[in-house]
């Protein structure tokens, strides 16, 4: 089975956002704002192939996540019919 592919965006202690994979030893890139961060983290995962993107709040903890295509969602929407 193929490893998850995911990235996750932490604040930063000097300054900014940080995206990082779990494990890696250097972050895979830095921005200013959370957004920009956000931003970044989906264009890696989805270059990869799709997973998901974890974002934390500025206390470090998780506070949403984003599959990016095509990732297994796990909460796909729902059928507004």
């Amino acid at each position: 089975m193929a490893a998850r592919i995911e990235r996750h965006v932490t604040p930063n202690p000097e300054s900014g956002w940080d995206i990082g994979k779990p494990g890696a030893g250097r972050r895979s890139g830095h921005a200013d704002t959370q957004a920009e961060a956000i931003k970044r983290a989906r264009e890696i995962v989805g270059n990869a192939g799709g997973g998901e993107v974890v974002i934390h709040n500025r206390q470090g903890q998780i506070r949403g996540s984003d599959t990016v295509a095509p990732g297994n969602d796990p909460n796909p929407p729902r059928d507004k019919r």
